[in-house]
């Protein structure tokens, strides 16, 4: 029978264990659970033998990785529980004994070996002591190779080259003790299920006891008098300190493991960090010194850039932090000169292109303006500009058109369209949801037959939801040439349709489209102009990297008469506010969203769900009022026809999920309520909040996050103190990294282990490489760029070709 300390700490590794053994089911951490935990055991009478054991093992907990957390949490699991623990991996595996070629040499300073080594595409077995059964156990790291090892880089370090005496040492604190082995044995626990290595070693100013757990063969390796060298956290123990499973070495050798920096490598399942460390150091010393350096001597003094070899070697075992901080400088500009290369290349390739210029003359854009409802703002007047300039050159266009929630981007994306036609070709406009396809078309109809004459039949919608006698019209129409605007989503691409002449497609959200689709869409014309439409504001980091390739226009004007959105972060106990407020903008009329960040209840995510809010929210909170609901699992049709009466005003609230986020405009709508919304991104969470403001009337925003965490929702409070969506994009790249940019546009960022897209130094200093390369350059034939050729060859060929 347990007693109730026991079920506590067994619940506790329940949870751990859900979390992936990140040491986070307790606050504080398991160490930190020790004492009080001891303190519980002994009062309900557990065994005293037990409980020093668990609390030994909870106090070393923190300083193991995944695995080994794994390991411990089961051997103390049985000790609580009396059973059998399971069995731990020894030191080496396949029963080889693995000694790596000069085990003496210092791992950032070994000399070259002089023997011809083993080429990166060799097998792991090429090394002494890896057989196929440790290949195989390697493979689940997905290491195949020797270049796969080499390139394994640690995830993070540990410093253990304070060296520090017995008598100076503090709790808490990372050290190396140099001592000799006093005393060793191994005592085993109750019944003998779980075996503790103790030892104590001592250095002429003190002494102090070091346990390992299931490692009984360091009793075998270690013998009283050997001088040793031990890293790891101080810990405490009955008023002394310990060390609770270190590394160590023997003095003699030179120190791998313990008194420098130690890297720290991902692991599985029979792979020991000792093991791994001890293999991988064997191929750095054997092959990095060998390395090709991919770049010509000037450029590398150029920028300060240690080599290629020393970069490699200092990654994996850096004799400083500076010489590690060098070694990512070096890594770094490597991935990122590839990119922009990579990046100048598909610019080169694509203006090396030619098609039918379209034109028309200044009375034609008079007429247009004349057309619309309201003035063009400065920004709009400057991107037609520019696109009119890009359309009568004679080459395809590649832009990309940003600007944040209601700067008029319809507009200019319209006087394109209507240019295009005007010069005697169609365009495409394709759409990342068929709401949006839907919307575009309704907006098209209403803007492009005043303004450029196209007249409204001229614009048809192509969507998945389009009846079969209708598409095969509208196909028949746009190979005839007939049908001069088509509006769609990407069905379009894979739909078989044949332009006669397609001379023009706006991609709205491009960053949702991804490699294969722009493909397609090329081959359905002669070489298209693409207009890419985006209201997500881009980094610059990201406008020089992941959109490179692209020109780029900026609005940055707001269109007069939008109606500014004021912001509200409003804490879970002040709901109630937010829906007496919700309630007061009905009865004045208006109109209100509601958003979830997801469709159903997940035990994993305490979110508020969309299906079941809808329910309540119209039993509760607005029985007055209609409640409906959108969400991604719905059919197109009833996506559809849901919209339709909320734009007519029959539905008052819209509960949703994301699929809102761009768009959808409906004037009367006053009110944005997001659930949930410190699980959005900041990027996201402006997008939503441009859903609202659309119409006359004063416009609220209010952000309910998941709990109270002053700390988690701090980020939320810039959505109150600007409305600069470039502000927080830039925000959202910094603390979320560019996922919420990107989409499917992550072709060539794959590789990206050391660059960061959030460091424009960095992205500067390589694009201007690359230009220079590029303008002298272009083939990079020339002897001294040769190598830089190949290895971007090999990039491109593992980023499978285009970047876009």
């Amino acid at each position: 029978m347990t007693t109730p300390a026991v079920e506590k700490l067994l619940k506790y590794f329940d949870l751990e264990a859900q979390r992936a053994f990140d040491n986070r089911a307790v606050m504080g951490g398991f160490e930190r659970a020790a004492e009080p935990w001891t303190a519980e055991a002994r009062q309900s009478g557990l065994a005293e033998d037990v409980i020093r054991q668990v609390a030994d093992g909870l106090r070393a907990y923190a300083g193991l990785g995944p695995e080994a957390r794994r390991a411990t949490l089961a051997a103390l699991r049985a000790q609580l529980l009396g059973e059998t623990p399971p069995e731990e991996p020894t030191e080496d595996i396949d029963g080889e004994t693995f000694e790596p070629e000069a085990e003496g040499a210092s791992p950032a300073s070994a000399a070259p070996p002089t023997g011809p080594p083993p080429g990166l595409a060799a097998p792991l077995t090429t090394i002494s002591g890896i057989g196929p059964k440790s290949a195989k156990t390697l493979e689940r790291l997905g290491l195949h190779t020797l270049g796969d090892l080499l390139w394994y880089l640690p995830r993070r370090y540990v410093d253990y080259s304070q060296l520090k005496t017995i008598n100076r040492l503090w709790y808490g604190e990372e050290v190396t003790v140099l001592a000799t082995v006093e005393e060793i044995k191994v005592r085993p626990a109750r019944g003998g299920q779980l075996k503790l290595v103790e030892a104590v070693v001592g250095d002429g100013t003190g002494s102090l006891r070091v346990t390992w757990f299931n490692q009984p063969w360091i009793a075998n390796s270690l013998r009283v008098g050997d001088a040793v060298a031990l890293s790891g956290r101080i810990d405490q123990y009955l008023g002394r300190l310990t060390m609770n499973a270190p590394e160590w070495e023997p003095l003699e050798r030179q120190q791998l493991h313990t008194s420098r920096i130690v890297p720290v490598y991902a692991l599985t399942a029979g792979v020991t960090a000792r093991w791994l460390r001890r293999v991988i150091d064997s191929v750095v010393r054997r092959l990095a010194p060998r390395l090709p350096d991919p770049l010509p001597e000037d450029l590398r003094q150029r920028h300060g850039l240690v080599t290629r070899a020393e970069a490699v070697q200092q990654i994996h075992f850096p004799a400083t932090w500076d010489d590690l901080r060098r070694a990512q400088e070096r890594l770094a500009f490597d991935e990122m000169l590839l990119l922009q290369l990579a990046v100048m290349r598909q610019r080169r390739d694509w203006s090396d292109l030619r098609r039918p210029p379209l034109s028309v003359d200044d009375g034609w854009l008079e007429r247009f303006r004349a057309g619309l409802p309201y003035p063009l703002t400065t920004a709009q007047e400057a991107a037609i500009a520019d696109l009119r300039q890009d359309l009568a050159s004679g080459k395809p266009m590649n832009r990309l058109l940003q600007g944040d929630v209601g700067s008029g981007k319809t507009i200019v994306a319209a006087a394109a369209i209507g240019v295009t036609v005007a010069a005697g070709a169609q365009a495409a406009v394709l759409a990342p949801t068929s709401i949006l396809a839907e919307q575009h078309f309704h907006t098209l109809r209403e803007i492009l037959p005043t303004a450029t004459g196209i007249p409204a039949e001229g614009i048809r919608l192509l969507i998945g939801a389009t009846p079969e006698a209708e598409k095969a019209e509208i196909r028949q129409a746009l190979e005839s040439g007939a049908l001069p605007v088509v509006v769609g989503t990407h069905a379009l691409l894979e739909d078989p349709v044949q332009f006669a002449r397609l001379g023009l497609a706006v991609i709205d959200e491009q960053h949702r489209f991804g490699v294969e689709q722009r493909a397609a869409l090329r081959a359905k014309g002669d070489n298209p102009n693409l207009l890419v439409v985006t209201a997500t504001p881009i980094p610059r980091s990201l406008a020089l990297t992941v959109f490179g390739d692209l020109d780029l226009t900026i609005l940055d004007e707001m269109p007069p008469g939008r109606q500014p959105i004021e912001t509200r972060v409003l804490f879970p106990v002040e709901r109630s506010r937010g829906y007496a407020f919700v309630e007061g903008q009905l009865e004045a009329g208006r109109q209100a969203y509601f958003i979830y960040p997801l469709v159903e209840e997940s035990d994993k995510v305490a979110a508020r769900a969309a299906v079941e809010e809808q329910q309540r929210l119209q039993r509760e909170e607005f029985p007055r009022y209609t409640v409906g609901l959108l969400h991604g699992r719905m059919t197109q049709d009833e996506k559809e026809r849901t919209m339709a009466a909320f734009r007519r005003g029959e539905i008052h609230v819209l509960v949703s999920t994301s699929v809102v986020e761009v768009g959808v405009d409906v004037p009367n709508a006053t009110v944005m309520f997001i659930e949930g919304a410190n699980r959005f991104g900041l990027a996201q969470l402006h997008q939503f909040r441009g859903r609202v403001g659309r119409g006359a009337h004063r416009s609220y925003c209010l952000l309910v996050p998941d709990s109270d965490d002053a700390a988690e929702n701090e980020r939320l409070k810039a959505m109150e103190e600007t409305s600069d969506g470039f502000r927080l994009a830039e925000l959202d790249l910094e603390q979320r990294g560019p996922g919420e940019f990107l989409g499917t546009r992550q072709s060539g960022l794959g590789d990206l282990r050391m660059a960061r897209l959030t460091d424009v130094r960095l992205i500067e200093r390589a694009r201007r490489e690359a230009t220079r390369l590029i303008e002298t350059d272009p083939e990079l034939a020339r002897p001294e760029h040769q190598a830089l050729a190949r290895e971007l060859q090999a990039w491109l060929r593992s980023e499978k070709g285009e970047m876009s």
